[in-house]
């Protein structure tokens, strides 16, 4: 028992040393090349940060332990939304990009429905884990292409030569392999407490290993947030969660023989909420171009929600009912009626003081 427990600690350190190194090295490589964080966040540091579910997942299903691989995709990415960027805007509030809402958070949203739809059938061929890695591969380009405003200290980061290039790059290859190092620590032990209790694969993969697996995410995620990094604090989540679902199972996907069998209770419960959650990030995101403390306070509402439905439902507890039908009934049309009427006043006072502007330039 000592030694599962000595493994997560050690894991844990490795992980939080690991994402200060990356964060920094990755940032002053943005300031050196003159590339927008916004796409660093997206690209680097989050297929860095999602290296631990693409390695899980490919074990997993080289393994056969294809629900174990899914849950580990599904629930790394609702662990992203609502715990990691809960945490993270409790900590400090967190600025949203005005391209990530235009572009990056429709992709997101319709690659997880794209999925889902995929999913219906109770299954995911060889084929349309094939389709997802070339909608991976038309992403990366589009996002190669995308053109962003040059750092204005550029110019002074280049004379110090190839020499700071490297250096950098060197530490951020040494913080994203202590990360992956600290994730496969903190996963294996994780796992051993999970067995003891005797839950199953789907519920270790969308709990124990789904949080184990993000756990770079959200160290990176806290220590880019309070560094003042905001846009690879948002933009690493959407970019991971984008690319758990194109390159995680859609590579993962190319080493299984066969079809990936989606359980039922998948396509009814887990993918609907990771649907709903990637919804929820358009009004949160688009109000005010941050999360406040507050819409950090509802995502770890919802988390902990899902957390506890998926205890109760485990345990078959006579409490599920009534907890089912409190969020279904009361919390969820709250919830959406509110969103709907801060988006609609949030886009009106945009609207008059579009006009506004307008009107004093004719004058």
């Amino acid at each position: 028992m000592l030694e599962p427990i000595l493994w997560f600690v050690i894991g844990l350190a490795a992980l939080i040393g690991g994402a200060e190194v990356l964060v920094r090295s990755v940032s002053k490589l943005a300031v050196i090349s003159g590339i927008p964080k916004l796409l660093i966040g997206l690209t680097v540091v989050a297929f860095g940060t999602s290296a631990p579910e693409l390695a899980v997942s490919i074990q997993a299903g080289i393994d056969g332990q294809t629900d174990l691989m899914l849950g580990n995709i599904v629930g790394s990415n609702i662990t992203n939304t609502l715990l990691i960027l809960g945490i993270s805007a409790l900590v400090i509030p967190l600025k949203v990009n005005k391209n990530l809402i235009k572009w990056d958070v429709p992709i997101m949203i319709a690659v997880t429905i794209f999925v889902y739809l995929l999913a219906s059938n109770g299954s995911i061929s060889f084929i349309e884990c094939l389709i997802l890695s070339i909608i991976l591969l038309v992403y990366l380009v589009y996002l190669a292409r995308r053109k962003g405003s040059v750092q204005p200290e550029t110019k002074q980061e280049l004379k110090k030569g190839w020499f700071s290039v490297l250096i950098n790059l060197f530490a951020a290859i040494a913080g994203l392999t202590a990360l992956i190092a600290g994730a496969r620590w903190l996963i294996g032990s994780a796992l051993i407490f999970a067995e003891m209790a005797g839950v199953s694969e789907l519920t270790i993969g969308l709990t124990v290993v789904a949080m184990g697996t993000s756990m770079p995410e959200i160290v990176v995620s806290l220590v880019a947030a309070l560094k003042g990094e905001k846009d690879i604090a948002v933009g690493s989540i959407v970019g991971s969660n984008i690319l758990n679902l194109l390159a995680v199972l859609g590579v993962s996907g190319l080493f299984i023989p066969g079809a990936i069998p989606v359980q039922a209770g998948l396509l009814s419960f887990d993918l609907l909420v990771l649907i709903g959650a990637s919804l929820l990030c358009i009004p949160i995101f688009y109000t005010g171009h941050k999360i406040v403390r507050w819409e950090g306070i509802l995502f770890l509402f919802f988390y902990f929600s899902y957390i506890f439905y998926i205890y109760l439902s485990s345990t078959e507890h006579d409490f599920l009912i009534v907890f089912v039908n409190v969020i279904l009934f009361f919390v969820l049309p709250v919830v959406v009626f509110s969103m709907v009427t801060i988006t609609y006043m949030e886009w009106k006072k945009r609207y008059r003081f579009r006009n506004f502007n307008q009107n004093r330039q004719n004058e």
